[in-house]
């Protein structure tokens, strides 16, 4: 109710700024907010962890983790926070966010901006919050691709003690050369750095916290196909499909439609849906998919399950719809269980 009285002042400022002014008030009077607490008939057991519900909210909201208690009071089953690098970085020049309500879309080249990952640690340490945490890392945008690997392994150092899991953000199209990453051998020897540090680890800290790969939604079934093979050779814990698409063909005519940047919002969701898919073919069980892209409904929740997912996340269809979004799809996903796809 709340939010449906603020969205049309929200709207009428611009996005970033409505973004940085909805995070200010989240921090400030989080504290005041009910406590809602959707859960799901039966927890899902997702890569070791127990989540109350199968429901999200996707990194790049909260890139520094600024307001987690105020989000985890919304319902999610779990929060994933970031994208963070090893040092602060402004991000790409502004504007950078632009917003299409008729196509409930967005477009943005934020570039990473964020305190750097020792601020994001800060504001962790001090967040009241015991629910299952992700936390999304990334590079700086001057550190060569080729030396890419050293910044993922710096952030997985500094957030490994305060994550549930920890996602390595090799997707976003707003960081230049960054899905390069995603190339056969440049993903090769990244996951065999991330998965050596996670069991190093693992070892000094006597905690194993799970790896989870995020992709983009603009692979071809070849890329695809490498992928899969990659991340169970090396026993990566989860996959998180997809970022945002470089495919405005939906906005293309309208104004801002041709700026630089990734689509997210409901143009994504059928694309996003296909990875999901043929990726739970080509990953037969083997680790878990985490959903992103395009969920606006409660439907299209469920959709998502059902092509193979076996949790959502949610952003743009949030910043649309509010907190009402995240009860309408754990209704929607409640009696949901992987071995009866078709359960409504």
């Amino acid at each position: 109710m709340l939010y449906t009285l603020a969205r049309p002042l929200l709207f009428a400022l611009d996005p970033e700024c409505a973004h940085h002014l909805s995070l200010w008030g989240m921090r400030n009077f989080g504290g005041w907010m009910p406590q809602t607490r959707l859960a799901a008939d039966e927890p899902a057991e997702v890569m070791g962890l127990r989540f109350p519900n199968r429901i999200g909210l996707a990194a790049g909201l909260d890139k520094d983790g600024e307001a987690i208690e105020a989000l985890a009071s919304f319902g999610f089953g779990y929060l994933e926070v970031g994208t963070v690098t090893p040092r602060p970085q402004p991000g790409n020049p502004k504007p950078r966010m632009f917003r299409f309500p008729g196509q409930q879309a967005i477009i943005n080249r934020m570039g990473f901006n964020n305190q750097g990952v020792d601020g994001l640690v800060a504001n962790v340490r001090r967040a009241r919050f015991n629910g299952i945490l992700g936390i999304s890392i990334g590079k700086n945008f001057d550190t060569p691709i080729e030396n890419a690997a050293d910044d993922y392994i710096a952030c997985l150092d500094k957030v490994y003690g305060f994550a549930s899991y920890i996602a390595a953000n090799i997707s976003s199209p707003n960081t230049k050369n960054l899905r390069q990453l995603q190339g056969d051998s440049e993903l090769d020897k990244l996951l065999a750095r991330l998965k050596q540090r996670q069991t190093e680890l693992a070892d000094q800290h006597g905690r194993y916290v799970p790896i989870a790969l995020k992709i983009a939604p603009d692979l071809d079934e070849t890329q695809l196909t490498s992928i899969a093979d990659t991340l169970r050779r090396h026993h990566i814990d989860g996959v998180i499909a997809t970022n945002t698409t470089l495919d405005h063909s939906a906005v293309a005519a309208l104004p801002h439609g041709d700026e630089t940047g990734g689509l997210s919002g409901a143009p994504l969701r059928e694309k996003s849906t296909a990875i999901i898919r043929a990726l739970a073919d080509k990953l037969a069980g083997e680790l878990p998919i985490i959903a992103s892209g395009g969920v606006m409904t409660g439907h299209d929740a469920l959709e998502k399950l059902q092509a193979g997912a076996s949790l959502v996340q949610l952003y743009t269809g949030f910043i649309y719809s509010g907190p009402r979004l995240i009860a309408d799809c754990v209704n929607a996903t409640r009696h949901f269980a992987p071995d009866t796809p078709d359960a409504d």
